[in-house]
């Protein structure tokens, strides 16, 4: 998951508002529920301690959502009497909506709550040429096409020498339409970030058009059993996306725990547990980070200095290292506040912890990370 999009909310100094926004009901008084809830919201950010000019923010920016159509929600992050990102949600939070004022913006849940849903381009495909349609969790969108060459496309039965060079000329545009499909297609992945390309059509045209995609994205390409107008195509859509997040995260738990065996010196490339993630994020070592979200770890407290690497499990350890400010923070906020702000390429999202007591095959607290050496 890419959170550079979160970089104005390190940018300033706390404390935030963070404000998840509940939209998935719709009735004939949503507006008027909405309206309720925004002054629960408001009482319970001063209750917290929230200035009233941040307060007035969050009033304004859920007075703009009253009469909103968006599926799920949306979150808040506020500062300083401002609204510094509204982001729409993949789905509704959990627990309704919720208002958080801490030193840090409250940004774990959008974990769950924002990015972790594939997103994809499903491409019509025939002889002429494709439609491409983005989906993501908050809809489906038209994401343009490609038009290849229109004549000739259909073969002949006939034996004869020429009906047989027409056929080779009708081979020929086969071929350069799926290469142009392809190649299109390869525009609109890096144009939208799409995690999954669906290739819906004839087996023969998608696998011409398979074939001719980067090396880069060939494993994003999957091939649909449905055609174009089958009613069952939009519920193998969905299972695919949802099948490709699993895989991905399964793909990097299976790194993780590669990861955590000792080298031949005894040092492991993993990290878990809040103190060694700690000592990791101040050092800049954290080259990806894995959370479980609500995994017991993420509740932990820790100190936080001004900056992103200014981190510790003790307030005094935060002095020793020369910080004069401190504040109490989340382990998971803190942690993720260091990994964007330091350049963990990566974040990934792991699935919830068993319930079970052997949990050796997943980060035991909820929080991990794969480490870059010096």
């Amino acid at each position: 998951m890419d959170l550079a999009f979160l970089h104005p909310l390190y940018e300033r100094q706390g404390p935030w508002a963070s404000v998840y926004v509940d939209l998935s009901r719709h009735a004939e008084d949503t507006a008027h529920a909405r309206g309720l809830t925004a002054a629960e919201v408001d009482r319970e950010l001063e209750r917290q301690g929230a200035d009233e000019a941040t307060r007035r923010a969050v009033r304004e920016g859920m007075e703009s959502l009253r009469h909103a159509t968006d599926p799920h929600g949306r979150a808040l992050f506020a500062h300083g009497g401002q609204v510094v990102l509204d982001t729409p949600l993949a789905r509704p939070p959990r627990a309704g909506t919720t208002a958080h004022w801490a030193p840090l913006p409250r940004v774990s849940p959008l974990l769950e709550l924002a990015g972790e849903d594939a997103v994809c381009v499903v491409a019509y495909i025939d002889r002429k040429g494709a439609d491409f349609e983005l989906r993501s969790a908050l809809g489906e969108a038209d994401a343009g096409g490609v038009t290849g060459r229109q004549w000739p496309v259909h073969r002949t039965s006939s034996a004869d020498w020429s009906e047989r060079h027409f056929q080779l000329r009708v081979e020929n545009t086969w071929e350069h339409n799926a290469a142009e499909i392809a190649d299109a297609l390869a525009v609109c992945q890096e144009e939208t970030g799409a995690d999954l390309l669906i290739l819906v059509g004839d087996g023969r045209e998608c696998r011409a058009v398979h074939e001719r995609m980067p090396a880069r994205l060939k494993d994003r390409v999957v091939q649909a059993a449905h055609g174009t107008g089958s009613r069952l195509l939009d519920e193998e859509v969905r299972r695919l996306r949802e099948e490709h997040v699993t895989a991905r995260a399964q793909r990097d738990l299976d790194r993780f725990l590669s990861a955590r065996a000792p080298d031949g010196e005894g040092r492991a490339a993993a990290a878990e547990g809040v103190p060694a993630l700690v000592e990791a994020a101040r050092e800049h070592r954290i080259d990806e980070l894995l959370v479980i979200p609500d995994g017991p770890d993420t509740h932990r407290e820790v100190w936080i200095g001004e900056d992103a690497d200014q981190l510790a499990v003790r307030r005094t350890e935060l002095k020793t290292l020369g910080e004069q400010n401190s504040w109490a923070a989340r382990a998971d906020d803190a942690l993720l506040r260091s990994a964007v702000m330091t350049g963990a390429p990566a974040i990934s999202v792991l699935p919830a912890l068993p319930d079970t007591e052997d949990r050796q095959d997943t980060p035991v607290g909820g929080l991990g990370a794969l480490l870059r050496w010096r």
